[in-house]
């Protein structure tokens, strides 16, 4: 792969970077990212994948954009409301870096769809808001093979890890089973700062992995507290050994349409319960 001028002005200062250089840089321009979720964690991300030079950017959603996304969900404008925010994120990330590619997903990711769509990426985001949409996603990565980075944030704090295939836990091995009664961003509100840092760190790990570089969040769990400004990241290095989908005696081996953990909302649209 040859880098041409406007390339190489663009991404000069990772050329000056150890950790990525020219070599970096043609692997991350090679590489494909599924972002799910083009809401709160997913704007920042989008963006700094795009800026990065990530040479295929996915963007899995199926809902509309809102006013009341638009405190957080910054790759959105106002005058994007009532647009898909599939394109209107591809938009932004196109206005940013023209040179890269941007598949757009719009439909519900769902037992019956995840396989194939995360079949053609190297790395996955679950940028989503909905604890049902993250073990599903968590599910057919295990499933799959495919490593990717989870986040969640409500009010001004958030958690971030990266499961990579039989290297570290996966978000089951962490949680067990889906927290029914867990508060919603809805519910209890959420500050767009906030999400905004745990969106880059899953950016961080992305580009960690792709250039082969780095300590990625496998085995740990990243904590942040935007009240107090506390970052902790816990250890947590080996899988469950009793876990349904990782662990020596999986239960779950295929997705099932009719499992309870993977229920959408009963609205047609996706909204906030699940892109974020």
């Amino acid at each position: 792969m040859v880098l041409n001028e406007k390339q190489a002005k663009r991404y000069a200062r990772h050329f000056t970077l150890k950790e990525i250089g020219l070599q970096g840089q043609k692997k991350l321009l090679s590489s494909k990212v599924l972002v799910i979720g083009a809401g709160g964690l997913g704007s920042p991300a989008l963006m700094y994948l795009a800026s990065a030079g990530v040479g295929t950017i996915g963007i899995a959603d199926y809902d509309v954009v809102d006013l009341s996304n638009l405190q957080r969900q910054i790759i959105h404008s106002s005058e994007s409301v009532g647009q898909a925010k599939t394109r209107s994120a591809r938009q932004s990330v196109l206005a940013l870096n023209p040179e890269i590619q941007v598949c757009l997903h719009e439909f519900p990711i769902t037992a019956d769809t995840i396989m194939d769509v995360i079949q053609e990426y190297d790395f996955i985001l679950d940028c989503t808001d909905r604890f049902e949409t993250k073990f599903l996603i968590n599910d057919a990565c295990v499933i799959a093979h495919k490593p990717y980075s989870h986040a969640g944030v409500v009010r001004m704090e958030g958690q971030a890890m990266t499961y990579v295939p039989e290297k570290g836990p996966c978000l089951r091995c962490l949680m067990g089973e889906v927290p029914h009664d867990a508060a919603t961003c809805k519910e209890v509100g959420v500050l767009g700062a906030a999400v905004g840092v745990l969106g880059s760190v899953q950016a961080m790990e992305a580009v960690k992995y792709l250039i082969g570089k780095g300590e990625l969040l496998c085995g740990k769990v990243f904590r942040f507290d935007g009240l107090t400004m506390q970052v902790r990241v816990h250890q947590m290095p080996h899988a469950d050994p009793d876990c349904a989908v990782c662990g020596g005696h999986p239960l779950i081996r295929s997705l099932p349409d009719n499992r309870e953990d993977y229920a959408l909302p009963s609205c047609g649209t996706g909204g906030e319960e699940a892109y974020g």
